[in-house]
């Protein structure tokens, strides 16, 4: 029977996952068996630059947490398993789907976001949507295809005025 500290010290651990995914806008579960130190490094770094992180829990644990918050994700806790904390919906999903496709070692295997668990459909939808910065330059570059076509037709019509004048 497990000791009362080693109960309580993975109790801790188990309110410590609660409480990342409660206060994580997605959050995303992957495999990582054959990926190099380096190469997590990297990928910690890049999903820091989106206030995001990347921890590796007991799959036992991690499982607990979710059965906790009434999520039944169990099928997915098999292997060697990260997860994803990601502080924004869009951007951490991003960067792992773009290091996934440039790793074979990573599979994604499912996501938390809104209360609910994402497919690898969704998952795959939210890693294609552009940017911030990149919806609002498509917006405004639409936008100011309209005003050139006014300011084209005021031109052309101050020239037709000026012709039968």
């Amino acid at each position: 029977m497990a000791s009362e500290k080693n109960l309580s010290a993975k109790k801790d651990v188990v309110k410590e996952i609660t409480e990342k995914i409660n206060n994580s806008a997605s959050v995303i579960v992957f495999t990582y068996q054959g990926l190099t130190v380096a190469d997590m490094s990297n990928l910690r770094n890049e999903l820091r630059k989106s206030n995001s992180e990347v921890k590796v829990y007991k799959n036992t644990l991690a499982k607990r947490a979710f059965e906790d918050l009434k999520v039944d994700n169990a099928e997915f806790w098999e292997g060697p398993n990260a997860i994803l904390f990601g502080s924004d919906l869009l951007e951490p999903i991003k960067v792992l789907s773009k290091f996934a496709k440039d790793n074979e070692h990573i599979e994604i295997r499912t996501g938390y976001a809104d209360g609910k668990i994402l497919s690898l459909d969704e998952i795959k939808t939210y890693a294609s949507i552009p940017s911030k910065e990149t919806m609002l330059t498509q917006i405004s570059a639409g936008l100011m295809q309209y005003v050139t076509n006014v300011a084209i037709g005021l031109d052309l019509y101050a020239k037709k005025l000026e012709e039968n004048n």
